[in-house]
C-alpha cells in the first residue's frame, strides 16, 4: 500500500471501528458489501469524514461515487485528485 492508502486504510478503521487492522485491508478488495463489508450506511460516515479531512465532498449524485467506493485503492486516487486540504 502506498501512503494515502495507509492513511485511509486507518481512516476507515478508525472511523467505522473496525475489527481489523489497517494493514490487513487488502487495497483491491471491494469496500462494499463483499470484501471489506461496509454497508451503505457506513459510506456515509466514510464520506463525511473524507469531507472533513480532505475538503471534498462526495454527494450521492457524484457520477464516480461508485468508482471511489470500490476499493480502497480506487478511493485513495479519487482523494488524491480531489483533496483540497
Amino acid at each position: 500500500m502506498n501512503a494515502l492508502e495507509n492513511e485511509l486504510a486507518q481512516l476507515l478503521v478508525d472511523s467505522l471501528n473496525l475489527e481489523i487492522a489497517a494493514g490487513d485491508i487488502d487495497p483491491h478488495a471491494p469496500l462494499y458489501q463483499e470484501g471489506l463489508g461496509l454497508d451503505s450506511i457506513d459510506l456515509l460516515e466514510l464520506s463525511v469524514v473524507i469531507s472533513r479531512q480532505y475538503g471534498f465532498q462526495i454527494k450521492s449524485d457524484d457520477p464516480d461515487i461508485t468508482h471511489l467506493f470500490s476499493s480502497l485503492s480506487a478511493l485513495a486516487e479519487g482523494v488524491a485528485a480531489r483533496r483540497t486540504v
